[in-house]
């Protein structure tokens, strides 16, 4: 089935992948698994459900998200625009949806029920958005009259329009910053770099005035000792201290059972409790090797639409992990952001499943750019429409 003989669309398939960067989210994903099982237990028996309730459902959506990046990952380009196209047209209606008939938790509606499920149309929209944007800029950039910054522009404010209004500030940053990467990824002036850091900052301060949850959270961030609610960060930086290189051992971490999101937001510190600093640290180095070797296989391309859609996919999980890395460490304010493939999260991990399996499309080698040993060519990768 496997053999470089056979025409089969599956040995086509494994010889054309990076098996490298598949193997690697597996094991991303792997290690999320394992942490279920430390950070878990804990969390489900102090809000009164059966201890291994969060474990059996993290390997569920384990199940669900494995066969989704696999089959993503077997899509052409221009099946990969059109599973973008109708992803973020549902993923769009329903985050539409959410602000009248979604469940509001904390005074945000992010949540719409679909057959007894939940689900968080933002999370679905984010790689969907990476790559029809991504393919807009690149027929701008090779067609002078297609207005594609302009397209992807207008796709951007319907988004972050409706993410304001549940409010959902972190997820607008983000598919906020998506947009900002396609924009310089596509070669603009540092002029406009520059104004645009300086809107950044201008939507950063607005947000401030008036949202009064991100007020609060940045008064307490700036100023622990002024009254706010500290616990959370408190015991997360208690687990990151109290693990030391080794951690205290599966089961051990005291701190890891008083953080209220161990199994969620906060599943990095739970593991270093757990497992010690130097886990943590293979855990940052593994992900920053998917994003490199995704970045590599981008430039690598020879379309300029894949070029474009599997870097800003890579960027993209490296800013998510980026920022639940740094809500972790106390270096920025607390942001509901999930760790990729290692979080609790049904949604949030089927959705990075896709979007992983849609880089892993637009990474693969054709027939002509593999040199006769069946390795990679790093040639330089000419400029080429979208297929």
């Amino acid at each position: 089935m496997f053999s470089r003989d056979k025409k089969t669309p599956i040995a086509e398939w494994w010889w054309s992948i990076d098996r490298e960067l598949l193997g690697a989210l597996i094991l991303l994903m792997t290690a999320g698994m394992v942490l279920s099982f430390a950070a878990s237990p804990p969390v489900a028996e102090r809000i009164g459900l059966n201890e291994w309730f969060f474990v059996i459902r993290h390997a569920m959506f384990c199940v669900v998200a494995l066969p989704v990046m696999l089959v993503a990952s077997l899509m052409s380009h221009r099946q990969a625009r059109l599973a973008a196209l109708v992803t973020f047209v549902v993923s769009l209606l329903l985050l539409w949806a959410t602000l009248k008939f979604g469940t509001e938790v904390k005074g945000a509606r992010r949540w719409v029920t679909l057959a007894g499920q939940s689900i968080q149309p933002s999370e679905f929209i984010k790689p969907a958005f990476a790559v029809l944007a991504a393919w807009f800029f690149s027929e701008s950039m090779i067609h002078r009259n297609v207005p594609g910054r302009i397209l992807a522009t207008l796709m951007m404010g319907s988004v972050v329009a409706a993410l304001l209004l549940q409010p959902d500030i972190g997820q607008t940053a983000l598919v906020t910053a998506t947009w900002a990467v396609l924009l310089f990824l596509s070669g603009i002036s540092w002029f406009i770099i520059f104004g645009m850091g300086a809107g950044a900052a201008g939507l950063l301060f607005g947000a401030y005035l008036f949202f009064p949850h991100v007020s609060r959270r940045i008064d307490t961030f700036l100023n622990p000792d002024g009254g706010g609610n500290t616990y959370q960060i408190d015991r997360a930086i208690q687990s990151l201290l109290e693990g030391g290189w080794f951690g205290r051992g599966p089961g051990e971490s005291i701190a890891k059972k008083l953080i209220p999101d161990a199994h969620a937001d906060y599943v990095f510190s739970a593991a270093a409790g757990e497992f010690g600093i130097l886990f943590c640290i293979g855990l940052v180095i593994l992900i920053g090797f998917i994003v490199l070797r995704a970045l590599m296989g981008a430039q690598r391309q020879t379309s300029l639409f894949a070029r474009l859609a599997a870097s800003t996919l890579a960027i993209q999980f490296a800013m998510q992990s980026g920022i639940n890395l740094a809500v972790n460490l106390n270096l920025i304010p607390p942001k509901g952001m999930t760790l990729p493939f290692v979080s609790y999260g049904g949604t949030s991990m089927i959705a990075i499943a896709f979007g992983m399996g849609l880089m892993l499309a637009l990474t693969r080698t054709k027939p002509e750019e593999r040199m006769v040993t069946g390795l990679p060519s790093y040639r330089s990768a000419v400029v080429a429409p979208a297929e």
